[in-house]
């Protein structure tokens, strides 16, 4: 065989391993293993996504205890819905209890 038709089958093999080959390999376009599907565990707190008052009772006009900042680790204690239609969370962040509104 001449050496540019070797050479043309070597580029040949690499080029059909580059197209065919990731697909059965972890890092490419396949995964083979089924879903997994992650549920948070009731242990792991929850992340405000916003600034929150943190109030003595559930209600809009009782007094606020603090201001919690964005991303502040909460942990639900309980769910309140008021007879407006509102609906509240007992929560303890940074040791602290008190309700916030979940609207």
């Amino acid at each position: 065989m001449a050496p540019e038709s070797i050479a043309s089958l070597r580029w040949g093999a690499v080029l059909a391993f580059a197209l065919f080959g990731p697909i059965g390999l972890p890092a490419g376009g396949v995964d083979r293993r089924p879903l997994e599907m992650r549920r948070r565990s009731s242990a792991e707190p929850l992340l405000s996504t916003a600034r929150a008052c943190l109030r003595v009772s559930p209600d809009r006009r009782a007094p606020a205890l603090a201001q919690l900042p964005p991303h502040s680790p909460l942990r639900v204690l309980r769910r309140w819905h008021s007879q407006d239609g509102d609906q509240w969370l007992q929560v303890e962040a940074d040791c602290r209890r008190g309700w916030i509104s979940a609207a």
